[in-house]
């Protein structure tokens, strides 16, 4: 038996997140039609005041209707389903979950992640230890129960953007079995919300991290953490903060033994900021400027992929961000590896591509100005040919070098 496919908290979380969405579309339009009836003119998004996005008279009444109604049938469907939440489906702690729902819940937590945390939403992913897709108590005897065959190494595994412990499977492999079988480490694998900024998720886990290793069965002899893409700066942010809340002791950072990164963007992913170029464009036109509102519909942790900011930054005096510069570990091996579609890492393809998400260039840390470089030792970085992003994964060549590494 598995979980049933859908969950009470299915239903009233894609209730309370189409009615405000309805909503939302009707301002759309109405700040589209409040521009296209005034004077033209240039400007930046940042100059509009809610006064500029609304009509007046009939018109203004119409929308304001049309949000009004949307909003009172939709509390009057979330009442319906709470009451009918005893009746609906709901988790079984003992089943095994349903990856087509995990699937799907996690590609909505990494576009709108931070909306749905921020709006209380019950879609929104809470931040766990799994095993097998089932959650983890972090209390010592739950673990023992948990995890009977716990060893002193331990792994903990960090999935990507719109991505959940799950897909860490991929055509039949998985790193962190693999690892368990071959050289004793017992995998945990983190389950998060990628839709929020990478400092929050750090923040969270520097937390959970220090749970995890004081609760741990038997005493830590070995620690590494794999990080797959965004993971990997999940990872970084989790050490650096960490550090700095136990700035006078600190425990769980400094007993890393080993940062491995696989396709990380650390030093951003071009296509993000693809997107945030129009997302500027949109904004100074004058009647499309309500439709950067769409192009905004990246969540945080998309945003901190464009430079691979791994800690929270105030935005500057032109509004935009700077990604705050932050050395790799001292205690741990840090190691990192990278993948291009092409057969060369110099091939105009893998220089274009990468991986088809990540340049070669920013998986290795690799930047033009000195300063921003990250000092990946020669011997623990590596570059697949002819792979692409999710094949890291699943690629032999891939496991042969954690296993080496880890070894």
């Amino acid at each position: 038996m598995t979980q049933p496919l859908l969950q009470a908290a299915d239903l009233r979380g894609a209730a309370r997140l189409t009615t405000e969405a309805v909503a939302g579309l009707a301002s759309l339009v109405e700040a589209m039609h409040a521009g296209i009836a005034s004077v033209p003119r240039l400007r930046s998004a940042v100059d509009a005041t809610p006064a500029d996005e609304r009509t007046r008279g009939i018109t203004g009444l119409v929308y304001k209707t049309v949000r009004g109604v949307t909003h009172l049938v939709g509390g009057s469907v979330d009442v319906l389903l709470g009451l009918l939440g005893p009746a609906l489906a709901a988790p079984d702690p003992y089943l095994p979950p349903r990856p087509e729902r995990e699937a799907v819940l996690a590609a909505l937590n990494g576009v709108l992640g931070d909306y749905l945390a921020a709006t209380d939403n019950p879609l929104a992913i809470t931040m766990a230890f799994r095993r097998a897709g089932r959650p983890l108590r972090l209390e010592r005897f739950a673990l023992r129960s948990a995890l009977p065959g716990a060893t002193p190494r331990l792994l903990v595994l960090l999935h990507g953007l719109c991505m959940n412990d799950l897909h860490w499977q991929r055509a039949g492999h998985d790193h962190g079995e693999a690892l368990a079988r071959d050289l004793g480490y017992t995998p945990v694998h983190l389950h998060y919300n990628s839709g929020l900024s990478v400092s929050t998720n750090g923040r969270i886990l520097a937390q959970l991290m220090e749970r995890l290793v004081d609760a741990w069965p038997v005493p830590i002899e070995r620690l590494a953490l794999l990080g797959h893409s965004m993971g990997g700066l999940v990872a970084r942010s989790a050490i650096h903060h960490g550090a700095l809340i136990q700035r006078d002791a600190p425990r769980w950072p400094a007993r890393v033994d080993d940062l491995i990164c696989l396709g990380t963007p650390h030093q951003g992913a071009p296509l993000e900021r693809a997107g945030h170029g129009v997302d500027r464009l949109l904004g100074a036109l004058p009647y499309a400027a309500p439709l950067a509102r769409l192009g905004k519909l990246r969540s945080a942790g998309i945003t901190d992929l464009r430079l691979g900011n791994i800690v929270s930054t105030p935005a500057g005096d032109d509004g935009t961000y700077r990604c705050a510069q932050v050395r790799l570990p001292d205690r741990a091996r840090c190691h990192a590896v990278a993948a291009c579609l092409g057969p060369a890492a110099h091939s105009l393809k893998s220089r274009l591509l990468g991986d088809g998400l990540v340049p070669v260039a920013s998986a290795l840390g690799q930047h033009a100005e000195p300063e921003r470089r990250l000092d990946f030792a020669p011997e623990r970085q590596a570059v697949m040919y002819e792979t692409g992003h999710l094949d890291l994964l699943s690629s032999a060549e891939v496991y042969g070098l954690l296993r080496g590494w880890l070894g």
